[in-house]
């Protein structure tokens, strides 16, 4: 088991609160698409029950991190009687809003099913993933898509245009809880359509309350526009912003002028998780 495996970023094109459930959770609408930005997992063979982890997320226990639970979980689903040693390389940043613990713990199912032959269809990885967070369910999913319920309604989207991004992260973490639980934030926003989104309705209404409360993440935003950066906007519940350049090259320009500590990235769109397969139903 030396090879390693992607564990791709996620991109929110739109976000929108539609409603607060009787259990606390929202009801969203978003659009995630891929991005060729990832961390690198390895996957190493251990006697059964023991679960272990290198190079993981700093200050993120052992026993939380999601890999980890993912790992026990299929485990313990799927009767095998072998443990593992997780290796990564951490690329994607924490409270960053683009999916790094939820990718990491996806990739985890999604090779050690395959690894372990446990045989378990897509759907039933996605019944666990929906139980380790609410972004997982995507990265199982394996394909951009149109997003309702907690984000585990999930309709193809694959012919997304493949735009290249300047992504931008200004070196903060955003509590996601934080934002969900703010007094001031709108909880009840008028559905919109697939048509709407794919005519420019791309808002994130979370943004004005992460720009309030976080205003290096407002600054980062202003940062990109001032350098000719389009439809820029929050992805997720943050940190990271982004937004849409011509072509890589110009991507590239914009990434390396952002300034210390800031960190930026030009990526590119991506319709279709790295390790997809069709033919696994």
């Amino acid at each position: 088991m030396s090879e390693s495996y992607p564990a791709p970023a996620k991109l929110n094109l739109m976000l929108r609160v539609i409603d607060q459930r009787s259990d606390g959770y929202h009801e969203l609408q978003t659009v995630f698409q891929f991005i060729d930005l990832a961390d690198r997992l390895w996957f190493s063979s251990r006697p059964a029950g023991q679960f272990s982890r290198s190079g993981g997320p700093t200050g993120v226990a052992e026993a939380d991190d999601l890999s980890i639970r993912a790992a026990q979980c299929l485990a313990k689903v799927g009767a095998v009687r072998e443990g593992v040693h997780i290796r990564m390389e951490k690329i994607l940043p924490m409270g960053g809003g683009i999916g790094g613990g939820s990718s990491d713990a996806a990739t985890t199912l999604i090779m050690l099913n395959r690894l372990w032959r446990t045989g378990l269809s897509r759907a039933e990885l996605m019944e666990i993933g929906t139980s380790l967070g609410a972004d997982v369910p995507v990265f199982l999913f394996g394909r951009s898509a149109w997003a309702e319920g907690v984000g585990e309604r999930l309709q193809a989207l694959d012919a997304l245009q493949e735009s290249h991004y300047v992504l931008l992260h200004p070196q903060i973490s955003v509590s996601t809880r934080e934002i969900f639980t703010a007094p001031e934030l709108t909880r009840h926003h008028v559905p919109i359509t697939i048509s709407a989104f794919l005519g420019g309705a791309t808002e994130n209404t979370l943004e004005s309350v992460v720009c309030a409360r976080y205003p290096e993440v407002h600054r980062s935003i202003r940062w990109l526009r001032d350098h000719g950066v389009r439809d820029v906007r929050l992805t997720g519940s943050g940190a990271c912003v982004f937004g849409v350049v011509a072509d890589a090259v110009a991507a590239q320009q914009v990434a390396a002028l952002a300034p210390p500590p800031w960190r930026a990235w030009a990526v590119r769109g991506c319709n279709q998780h790295p390790l997809y397969d069709p033919a696994e139903q």
